[in-house]
């Protein structure tokens, strides 16, 4: 990995040039991302992220925090103890740069010995998994970093709406991935190309079943405008 979506956190955070990010999918074409949306505040964040953030209670964990706004808001809370990880270097140099306290460099798949009362997982917080097959281990280390009466707060989207119907008016799905939420994330960045990234964007059935099966309560908690949905997930 080039880590080039932590450059452009931290180039933004440094006004060092920062130009947008070049996002594309193997379902979408190329768009444009703005850096800035990374930065923002508490107002100009979605609904259901803005519901996920009033109630986070006690230890906090944010996984992939990317630019740091979600732990930024909360560590302005006392009764909160916040730590932001991400797997990216320059995102976290970032976040500290913004003033986050305990912000670390790490993969969540690998944290051990530490409990916490409150999971983040926002802005398509599925999308880490990458796979459907590796949900069950997914889920199962989430389950080993709560603390009893803990909570997971995840958000992601049904992409169906997506594919074209057929003349049945069912859905015609590309038949090379084991789900249709299972896609490939490519980032361009000042003339760069990121290596390929899976990304799952994931159904709530197919979350509460996956929950379930490993022995974790799922409660979906709201949904937005876009086929998005924010869900708890306890034990």
């Amino acid at each position: 990995m080039k880590d080039l979506f932590g450059r452009a956190i931290l180039d933004y955070q440094t006004n060092n040039s920062p130009e947008d990010l070049l996002t594309e999918t193997s379902i979408s074409e190329e768009d444009e991302m703005s850096v800035s949306y990374l930065f923002r505040t508490h107002d100009e964040m979605p609904k259901i992220e803005q519901h996920a953030l009033s109630l986070a209670k006690g230890k906090v964990l944010d996984i992939g925090c990317g630019a740091g706004s979600h732990s930024l808001y909360l560590q302005k809370n006392p009764d909160l103890e916040v730590t932001a990880i991400d797997i990216s270097i320059k995102a976290i140099e970032a976040c500290k740069l913004r003033g986050i306290k305990d912000a670390r460099v790490h993969d969540f798949m690998n944290l051990e010995g530490e409990k916490f009362d409150t999971i983040l997982l926002l802005m398509n917080g599925t999308g880490i998994c990458g796979k459907l097959k590796k949900l069950p281990k997914f889920l199962s280390q989430l389950k080993s970093l709560l603390s009893p009466g803990g909570q997971i707060l995840i958000d992601s989207s049904d992409i169906i709406y997506m594919f074209d119907e057929d003349e049945d008016g069912g859905k015609w799905i590309p038949s090379e991935n084991d789900y249709y939420g299972e896609i490939t994330f490519n980032i361009s960045y000042k003339g760069e190309k990121e290596a390929p990234l899976d990304w799952l964007y994931l159904d709530y059935n197919t979350l509460q079943n996956a929950a379930f099966a490993n022995g974790i309560a799922s409660e979906l908690l709201m949904e937005g405008e876009h086929y998005d949905y924010l869900a708890k997930l306890s034990h």
